[in-house]
């Protein structure tokens, strides 16, 4: 996988956890720009051909790294 790849990947994860983060807080603004940005994200991979590992994949990955 290249920078670039890692890089939208990345911008998708942090906008997953910047989502996550506005729903727990009941920040309504906050989860709008959240989506926003995920949605933009998603696109970006999307237009750019990026597989992104699913919101699943990612947690099960975090998980097994946490122990």
């Amino acid at each position: 996988m290249d920078e670039y790849a890692e890089a939208v990947i990345g911008r998708v994860r942090a906008a997953r956890t910047g989502l996550a983060e506005a729903v727990a807080a009941h920040d309504s603004h906050a989860v709008s720009l959240a989506v926003d940005e995920l949605e933009d994200a998603l696109r970006l991979a999307r237009e750019n051909e990026v597989e992104v590992p699913s919101a699943d994949a990612d947690r099960a990955a975090t998980e097994q790294e946490r122990g």
